[in-house]
């Protein structure tokens, strides 16, 4: 096909000029997006915080003037390599031992029958306490995860102490 060609002077191609214009990005949606996210870290960081668990601990300058009931009371020592050692009623020679860890079946079964025991004999389970003993060798996570039980089991009277003579017999390692 051939082509035609306009030659005439009058008879000019018309340039079409294109007004530029400039482009203009709205950011207000992104600032409200950025200040909403902002807000809402701001409230999940500060309504997270950690719960602790409160321990009462006794004035050490008076002797206590509570007697316990030798046969409401289980102490726990707490031993080397997880293990829990323990006693019903006062360390004499005819305490109930025995040994447990942190299982399904250790030391929650332990405080589960001791509370019935006690239930049995007083007709309540509020009578029943708990003598928590650590040794040197034991763990903070041992301390922690038997305090755990405490709360698990509910019970009201717990007592920390530290380790004593007639204790050393039930424990693996004596000190020196």
């Amino acid at each position: 096909m051939a082509e035609i060609e306009n030659n005439k002077p009058g008879n000019k191609q018309k340039k079409f000029a294109f007004k530029k214009k400039t482009t203009r990005v709205d950011l207000t949606p992104m600032v409200d997006l950025g200040f909403l996210l902002i807000t809402f870290f701001v409230f999940t960081t500060s309504l997270a915080t950690p719960t602790v668990m409160n321990m009462n601990m006794p004035y050490d300058k008076v002797p206590p003037s509570d007697m316990i009931c030798q046969s409401c009371a289980l102490t726990v020592l707490l031993d080397k390599d997880n293990v829990i050692r323990y006693y019903e009623g006062m360390p004499s020679a005819n305490a109930i031992a025995g040994e447990t860890n942190f299982s399904d079946k250790g030391i929650r079964e332990i405080i589960l029958q001791k509370r019935k025991a006690v239930q049995k004999l007083k007709g309540t389970a509020d009578d029943f306490v708990l003598i928590i003993k650590p040794s040197d060798v034991s763990t903070f996570q041992n301390f922690v995860d038997v305090l755990d039980e405490v709360t698990i089991n509910g019970v009201k009277h717990y007592y920390t102490t530290e380790i004593d003579k007639a204790d050393n017999r039930y424990l693996s390692v004596k000190p020196y």
